[in-house]
């Protein structure tokens, strides 16, 4: 029962589940102002729901209260049970709670879908072209949208398209981990004619699926911003036919990545490399123009002043730069430094020589087969010895 107090000195309760009309013969006043009945009882019901929602969202989406205040702008719960449905459907398909929060925060419309008929079939086809829980969990939570639009008249046919070039469904997955909006946009206006352009150009469908397996983002912008894009990496002198014409297009497309590029090239320049050196560096290695400046300045500060390498050494391998410095440039180098100060390798040896191979072959190459002749090696290598008395020990 709702009571109205205080309204032209009257006292008013009536049940809110019966019409409107049925309180006309017993408002003892004229009826124009049964508008007025009708308005603070709507402002009642949103009241209610709009503190349900934003209950809802807190104490069980677990938003916190000023996100589910503007979360509640958005959608207005009536009761639980839809919105349980949802949840519950979630959390049996591996979605943590965090994971569901966010979801919710992102599409809280969703809340209110069909579980039956919209969002299981959805996770079931993902499912059966081979996303496992934890990758569709994962990739829903990045962008949920893709669980708004229809499966048959978007989904599946984004699907088929995708498979038609990437050949497996192994590589869809994989697209779809970067980014689902490979799922969302009309293939036809932006990824078929961009593929379209670098078949033109004579790249190999390998490359291809490369660059929409690993950056599908690259393939989605417009089609005259590509071509001008992949005009602008053949007048730097890559080769269609290799994969580094398209991770270069990658590295420069976009404002975001050209942005970097630029910054990238302005760090380069500042420990010694000439203009050459960088476009030669880009061509080997089109993603050494988009590491972080702080990526880049701590390796060339360490192979230029601890290894003593010429800043143009590096930029003939700049493979080296993706290593992590930590985990593998400072305990391999090490271990060569020790090494070369026993004269039992060369002192010019390559840094590529030493940072390329696989864990494995490292240790049996630069490790084992040196413990005869320096014992500490294995516990300097693994970080339990100190550089310093290890090379003072060895004289």
């Amino acid at each position: 029962m709702l009571q109205l107090q205080n309204f032209h000195g009257l006292r008013l309760k009536f049940d809110l589940c019966a019409p409107l009309r049925s309180f006309r013969s017993t408002i003892p006043f004229p009826i124009h102002r049964n508008h007025t009945i009708h308005r603070l009882i709507t402002a009642k019901f949103s009241a209610e729901h709009h503190n349900f929602t934003i209950s809802y969202l807190t104490d069980t989406c677990g938003l916190l209260p000023e996100t589910a205040i503007v979360v509640s702008e958005k959608v207005q719960l009536h009761n639980r049970e839809k919105p349980d449905s949802v949840l519950e459907l979630l959390e049996s398909h591996g979605f943590s709670k965090s994971q569901i929060s966010k979801l919710v925060r992102k599409r809280p419309s969703l809340l209110l879908a069909s579980v039956n008929q919209t969002l299981l079939p959805k996770l079931e086809f993902f499912y059966s072209i081979g996303a496992s829980r934890l990758v569709l969990a994962r990739a829903l939570t990045s962008d949920p949208t893709v669980l708004t639009r229809s499966l048959q008249n978007q989904i599946i046919p984004s699907y088929r398209y995708l498979k038609s070039v990437l050949l497996s469904d192994a590589k869809v997955v994989a697209a779809l981990k970067r980014t689902s909006w490979i799922f969302l946009e009309d293939h036809t206006k932006t990824l078929m004619p961009n593929i379209d352009v670098l078949r033109d150009e004579g790249v190999p469908q390998p490359c291809i699926a490369l660059l929409l397996t690993h950056f599908p983002e690259t393939l989605m912008q417009k089609t005259d911003s590509f071509e001008e894009t992949v005009a602008e990496i053949k007048g730097m002198g890559f080769d269609p036919s290799k994969s580094t014409f398209v991770l270069a297009i990658h590295a420069i497309s976009g404002k975001g990545n050209r942005s970097i590029w630029n910054r990238c090239y302005d760090v380069y320049r500042k420990w010694g490399w000439t203009k050459d050196e960088i476009l030669m560096a880009f061509r080997k290695h089109p993603h050494c123009m988009i590491l972080s400046e702080e990526k880049i300045s701590k390796g060339m500060e360490y192979f230029t002043e601890t290894m003593g390498k010429s800043a143009g050494t590096i930029a003939k391998t700049p493979v080296v730069l993706f290593f992590s410095l930590e985990k593998r440039i400072i305990p391999r180098c090490s271990v060569l430094r020790v090494l070369s100060a026993r004269g039992l390798v060369k002192r010019d040896l390559s840094l590529t020589t030493v940072l390329l191979p696989v864990e494995k072959r490292f240790l049996e190459t630069f490790v084992i087969k040196y413990l005869d002749d320096v014992p500490e090696l294995m516990d300097l290598y693994q970080g339990n010895a100190n550089l310093d008395e290890v090379l003072a020990s060895n004289f």
